[in-house]
């Protein structure tokens, strides 16, 4: 699929000035940019860096999603007057008049953001994007990017570990947007899953603004809403080959009906004739989609219903395209139906039913997948909503933003909680790789530092081990980030969902087995460089000295 075209691209960037305006954060943003504004250091050159502490569900490895998103809100940052009005209203009464002004003129073109590319699997600890500008600005730009950021990245993340457990040629169906946390969750999700390793969705705001294939045909209440055939209209279909002279579908599907019961050993009094009804009304609107769910009163009647209509649609030149099941042991019941489909295609001559799939959907988890793979069954498409989009196991990435840098002097939080305390300075990332062409270490060290070399050993501080340092020597290296943003204008390409999804899924083969194990992963090794590693000993030696002085005084 081609990058977005440009009114995609609008219809994109509009859906973001709507759902992330600068007002949409949080209060305190605003009451430290006029601190700053106040004191006279908005405009000092700071740089802050987001990050997440753990990779997310217990696993190894976590996938980097939201950067289109923040590149084109990076764009639009502009406040109207209406913003401005409604701040006048919230904060104090005597904020300065001339703070609003500054609002109002505020916009990007001073902010560089500096980023991993997206769709690239990462780690924890390591620098995601560097934000760098204005301190005012790119104080007021946290809680945005933060949004942006953190749902993306889980969800994306979540899906690429359904994938895993699915294995690489069962297809999935993303079906949550009923189940998502409000509008602007169902869609971003149905984008991020799709990025994520998902086939289709069955949002079809996400088709239209992402380019997502889109799939689905029934519910329940479809089929419950029939009870006789005399609902069915019209009652005739015409033969793909032309005949101009409408085929009785409802009687051809009867005589159809017998020769399955018959086949089957079935009792043709059984038949549910409502959910007869809603199969042939639904084959006659759509004689080449006819994909129904089959156990709406139970799955041996919902099966024979279905094999009458689609061996009749087969007659008249059609393919019908499978069945769905949504409850019960799908496994079993899976093979059952592929046993009648086989049965059908062997005794009555028809081709088309070898190739009918089965669609499984049911309450679907990472754990009901997996398990599906390790039973015999026919799924050919699984859906899952509810533990897909709402990240059941794990509900928020928790993505933090932190400054490392003001007027060019590294800056450091430090937590009585060591997790807590951040690392200084402004960073470069590489990515080292072994022989096999599997990453086994990201690196961390300060911009100002020569870049590490292939087949020269180095040494570093892996994060978590204390003062304990490690040699490597790395077969090739990557350096991680990019710039994206600089000067108002986005400065690296925006991908379409599908260029982005193709990066996940190149990125996740990279990987060793061992890290993308779906239980307990092995840990991917983050480290700081030898200069970096000083420079926070150093300012936690200092923050330690200054603490006692305090104390003395």
């Amino acid at each position: 699929m081609a990058a977005p075209s440009g009114d995609t691209c609008g219809a994109m960037e509009r859906s973001i000035r709507e759902r992330v305006p600068p007002l949409l954060t949080d209060l305190y943003q605003f009451t430290m940019a006029y601190a700053y504004w106040r004191a006279g250091r908005h405009q000092e050159p700071a740089v802050f860096e987001l990050f997440f502490r753990d990779n997310p569900f217990g696993g190894g490895f976590s996938l980097f999603a939201g950067l289109h998103d923040c590149l084109l809100f990076l764009r639009s940052f502009r406040f109207t007057d209406e913003d401005v009005d409604f701040l006048r209203s919230v904060l104090p009464p005597n904020t300065d008049p001339a703070f609003f002004k500054f609002l109002r003129e505020l916009d990007c073109s001073g902010v560089t953001l500096r980023s991993v590319p997206e769709g690239t699997v990462v780690f924890a600890r390591v620098p995601l994007m560097e934000v760098s500008g204005p301190l005012a600005v790119v104080q007021l730009l946290e809680t945005s990017l933060l949004c942006l950021v953190n749902y993306a990245s889980l969800v994306c993340s979540n899906a690429a570990r359904f994938r895993l457990a699915a294995g690489p040629r069962r297809k999935l169906l993303e079906m949550g947007l009923r189940r998502a946390q409000g509008p602007d969750g169902g869609l971003t999700a149905s984008r991020y899953t799709y990025i994520g390793g998902f086939d289709l969705t069955s949002n079809v705001q996400a088709g239209f603004l992402f380019g997502i294939p889109v799939a689905g045909t029934m519910a329940h209440s479809y089929v419950t809403s029939f009870t006789s055939l005399e609902e069915v209209w019209p009652q005739t279909l015409v033969a793909v080959n032309g005949d101009p002279d409408p085929v009785d579908i409802i009687s051809l599907t009867k005589g159809w009906l017998s020769r399955v019961c018959e086949l089957l050993k079935a009792q043709p009094g059984k038949i549910h004739e409502g959910e007869l009804a809603a199969f042939l009304s639904y084959a006659i609107a759509y004689p080449q989609n006819f994909l129904p769910v089959v156990d709406s009163y139970s799955v041996k009647c919902g099966l024979l219903n279905f094999c009458a209509v689609a061996l009749a649609l087969c007659e008249l030149g059609y393919r019908p395209v499978g069945v769905r099941l949504d409850s019960g042991d799908l496994c079993r019941q899976s093979i059952d139906v592929h046993h009648v489909f086989r049965l059908c295609s062997e005794h009555f001559s028809v081709a088309a039913f070898d190739s009918l799939i089965i669609v499984g959907t049911n309450n679907i988890s990472e754990e009901s997948m997996a398990e599906l793979n390790k039973k015999e069954n026919e799924i050919g498409v699984v859906g899952v909503g509810t533990h897909l989009v709402t990240c059941t196991k794990q509900p928020s990435l928790g993505c933090v933003y932190k400054l490392v840098e003001v007027r060019g002097t590294p800056r450091m939080k430090i937590s009585e909680d060591p997790e807590k305390s951040t690392v200084p300075g402004r960073k470069a990332v590489y990515r080292l790789t072994d022989a096999e062409g599997h990453p086994f270490l990201d690196l961390v060290s300060l911009a100002e530092e020569s870049p590490p070399e292939a087949g020269v050993p180095l040494s570093c501080f892996p994060l978590g081990c204390e003062n304990s340092s490690v040699s490597v020597t790395p077969a090739q290296i990557g350096c991680l980030r990019q710039e994206a943003f600089t000067k108002g204008q986005v400065t690296h390409p925006l991908c379409s969902a599908a260029e982005t999804r193709a990066k996940v899924q190149s990125s996740v083969q990279t990987l060793h087995p061992r890290h993308k194990r779906l239980q307990d992963p092995d840990s991917y090794t983050v480290a700081l460089s030898e200069k970096l590693h000083s420079l926070v000993t150093e300012i936690r030696r200092g923050s330690s000295n200054n603490s006692n002085f305090l104390l003395a005084n």
